[in-house]
């Protein structure tokens, strides 16, 4: 595979999986996407306490009338 090409996800996922648990072992793996798994969430959460607090005609108006 050259530089250009991309792997599908699917496949991509199992190569880095598979190199974690080579380098990291099967527990830090587990840990690690685990520790990923909470970043997103957080931030997800973080994202929809901004929109609950979003006064949706002013973010309207400075975005589209500029």
């Amino acid at each position: 595979m050259n530089q250009s090409e991309y792997i599908n996800e699917e496949e991509l996922l199992n190569k880095a999986i598979r190199l974690l648990t080579e380098k990291l072992g099967p527990l830090e793996t587990s840990r690690f996407l685990s520790i990923a798994g909470k970043r997103r969430s957080e931030s997800v959460k973080r994202h929809h306490q901004w929109q609950n607090s979003l006064d949706k005609e002013k973010f309207f108006k400075s975005v589209f009338n500029k």
